[in-house]
């Protein structure tokens, strides 16, 4: 605070500060290590379910946790549940999983599980043909709407949850009418998107984001809208271009961080898409060098940058 002094804090203090860092660290480790061994173990008990519970709220980006947190929903707490259990189940899971989003809202694993969720959200409670027959699958998905909005409010840049968003459109049981939609997105860029007032025509301007990329390639907001554009199903003629154009600004720029995640994230997609059509080995190689550089440059979500490594092994496996 202004005008208060800085106490130097003892030695006695800086050395209790790292013993408390240091159980930290012990306490993770082994709360790891127990996790990993039940999952070897196909521990699918409640008590397993807890365990990666704790182990998510302190580190929400192991996404082997993820991974086994749902084997035990699938193959130990569903097991001879009805349909309603099941329901109440997987919604408490988005209430979890909600917490999570408020501390981390660009962690891709959180969003990953939501979708896992809403996916599994079973029809009733109603029978075919009634009223009631989709009412937990509608208000499941209504909800996630409610939701992406509300954090999208906190944050428009949020990239993860634009996508997100588009994925809960596409899925709702009860598509949403365009002219919601369209007021919605125009009201977003407009009164979010600082530097997108020129952009709201919603058409896919590349070269005007390009030129934006050239003026200031420090600007997030520039490399986001250009995601926006280029959305998640995109062409490999699409993708290829943008790359060569990305990859033309980081050789004026070859310090870029947004350039450099910019080019992994659009090979990752053509690889995931268009494998057949490109050289997968050439790409592979270009995408791991740059996210190798990436984790010199950006040392704060180096743990991120390896993720996508092993996410590049799956793909190729």
């Amino acid at each position: 605070m202004h005008g208060v002094k800085r106490v130097k804090p003892t030695p006695q203090a800086l050395e209790a500060r790292k013993q408390k860092e240091r159980s930290k660290i012990q306490e993770f480790l082994a709360l790891s290590e127990d996790i990993l061994q039940r999952k070897k173990d196909n521990d699918f008990s409640e008590d397993a379910f807890k365990q990666t519970t704790r182990l998510l709220h302190v580190n929400p980006e192991f996404y082997t946790v993820w991974n086994y947190r749902r084997t035990i929903l699938v193959k130990g707490l569903s097991v001879n549940r009805t349909e309603e259990e099941i329901n109440k189940l997987l919604a408490d899971e988005l209430v979890m999983t909600m917490a999570a989003l408020k501390s981390h809202p660009k962690v891709y694993w959180i969003w990953n599980h939501r979708r896992w969720c809403l996916e599994r959200v079973p029809n009733g409670p109603g029978a075919e043909g009634e009223d009631t027959a989709n009412g937990w699958k509608k208000s499941a998905w209504d909800q996630e709407l409610y939701v992406v909005e509300k954090l999208l409010d906190a944050d428009a840049r949020n990239f993860l949850a634009w996508n997100y968003r588009r994925y809960v459109l596409a899925g709702m049981p009860v598509p949403r009418p365009d002219t919601l939609e369209l007021a919605y997105t125009s009201k977003k860029i407009q009164a979010n998107f600082s530097n997108f007032s020129a952009w709201h025509q919603r058409s896919k301007e590349f070269d005007l984001v390009r030129n934006a990329m050239y003026t200031d390639p420090d600007d997030q907001s520039v490399w986001v809208y250009h995601r926006w554009l280029v959305g998640t199903r995109a062409s490999r003629g699409l993708l290829e271009r943008e790359i060569e154009a990305i990859d033309e600004l980081l050789g004026e720029q070859p310090d870029s961080k947004w350039c450099m995640e910019s080019i992994v994230h659009y090979s990752v997609m053509l690889l995931k898409d268009h494998a057949a059509e490109v050289d997968v080995e050439q790409l592979t190689e270009k995408t791991r060098r740059l996210l190798g550089e990436l984790e010199v440059q950006d040392p704060f979500r180096r743990q991120r940058y390896r993720e996508l490594g092993e996410i590049l092994a799956v793909l190729l496996s």
